[in-house]
């Protein structure tokens, strides 16, 4: 029997108020007459875009794990009887820094730290690494409806070794919160990035994204051959789609790329 996974997106621009965000996150989903979504996947940044705020006023905003903020997704999840991908800022012990924390919530309710995002966005001008504090570690992979996902975040994509790590562990889906700022033909790296990552591991990519004044939208669903499944565009939106995960091993079979790596050839130095 086929494996299947339906999945649904949130896209939407995020305001100063986490309150507000988790009360968009509600209506978008309520505008679907019928949620079926195995999993739901939320946008990076979700409590709070961070331009115009300073490291301590994010600190404040802040919460863990047990805070109002998942608490009220979990109510969500419950509601649906899905499991929800989100991230949060999540207080450290060395203020003001934050992690930025991908939380998986179980349909029943449980909620499970999964990642801290390991590669902070210091370029074209921006320093996360003022606000936001490394990741230690990968994701670990989950099973979620009997398939293995692992998690990234945002400018993780733009670091192969991660998601290759990913799919040698034997994640089938890569899941990435993201809030990708715009730009010169942002637009289009999201997309060349996220095609590649998923054709050179052979896994399925699925990127929530922020949209609006900072942000690209164009959330996807990309399969293992690079092929861009659904692209959510540029407004706020709800979608669902599902992906036939055993199609993994169909292309694996016809390309065996991870069978035929030469590790033993890849060195970070050149003699």
């Amino acid at each position: 029997m086929t494996r299947t996974i339906t999945i649904g997106l949130v896209q939407l621009e995020a305001v100063n108020n986490k309150c507000k965000n988790i009360e968009k996150v509600k209506k978008l989903i309520k505008s679907s007459k019928n949620i079926e979504a195995d999993i739901i996947v939320l946008p990076e940044y979700l409590m709070t875009p961070i331009e115009g705020l300073e490291p301590y006023d994010l600190y404040e905003i802040a919460e863990d794990i047990n805070g109002t903020f998942i608490n009220e997704l979990v109510a969500i999840a419950k509601e649906y009887s899905t499991n929800i991908v989100a991230t949060f800022f999540e207080k450290t012990n060395k203020p003001p820094k934050v992690y930025n924390t991908v939380v998986l919530i179980r349909s029943n309710g449980e909620a499970e730290i999964v990642y801290r995002k390991s590669h902070l966005f210091d370029a074209y001008g921006y320093k996360e690494s003022n606000y936001i504090m490394p990741g230690p570690k990968p994701s670990r992979i989950v099973d979620v409806n009997k398939v293995r996902i692992a998690f990234s975040v945002c400018f993780d994509i733009r670091f192969p070794e991660l998601y290759r790590v990913y799919s040698l562990n034997g994640a089938e889906i890569i899941v990435s919160p993201s809030a990708w700022y715009k730009g010169p033909l942002k637009e289009e790296t999201l997309r060349f990035l996220a095609q590649a990552r998923a054709h050179e591991n052979t896994v399925y990519m699925v990127i929530a994204n922020q949209t609006g004044k900072y942000f690209t939208g164009r959330s996807m669903i990309i399969d293992p051959l690079g092929t861009v499944l659904i692209d959510l565009g540029i407004n706020e939106t709800y979608k669902e789609y599902t992906i036939d995960v055993d199609y993994i091993y169909e292309v694996r079979r016809k390309l065996p790329v991870l069978k035929l790596r030469r590790p033993e050839l890849y060195k970070t130095t050149m003699t």
